[in-house]
């Protein structure tokens, strides 16, 4: 089975997370942290903040590292490093994504999330 490696910003703003809507692909519609691919010659910090600024066009702090998930989707397996991040400028721009949302504690689970970020989802109420 092919490896995807990814990483995902969890952009935190008031005690909120930046949650998006995939509007590509098999997974589409399905919510997700955005991110990407680490392109040759990248960290993962430089990939991130990349990602985030053509998917967004915002720029970003990355935090740290909160955690790293391993999920096998029916055609792939997913390793997906996820980061806690902060907003620094720009004005949000679904560039990809067909909708974004902050969600908080109380209505995290009001969108339906892609199966790999499940695990993540209930490891963040303890931190939202």
């Amino acid at each position: 089975m092919k490896t995807i490696q990814v990483v995902a910003a969890i952009i935190q703003r008031d005690n909120q997370v930046l949650a998006t809507q995939r509007g590509y692909g098999d997974l589409k519609d399905g919510w997700e942290f955005p991110g990407g691919k680490i392109e040759s010659g990248e960290t993962e910090e430089q990939a991130l903040k990349r990602e985030i600024k053509e998917e967004l066009n915002m720029q970003i702090e990355v935090v740290e590292l909160f955690d790293i998930v391993e999920y096998d989707y029916p055609k792939f397996h997913l390793t997906m490093q996820c980061f806690l991040c902060k907003a620094i400028s720009g004005e949000m721009v679904l560039n990809e994504h067909q909708s974004a949302r902050w969600l908080d504690k109380t209505n995290i689970d009001s969108v339906e999330w892609l199966p790999a970020d499940i695990e993540l989802i209930a490891k963040l109420k303890r931190l939202l």
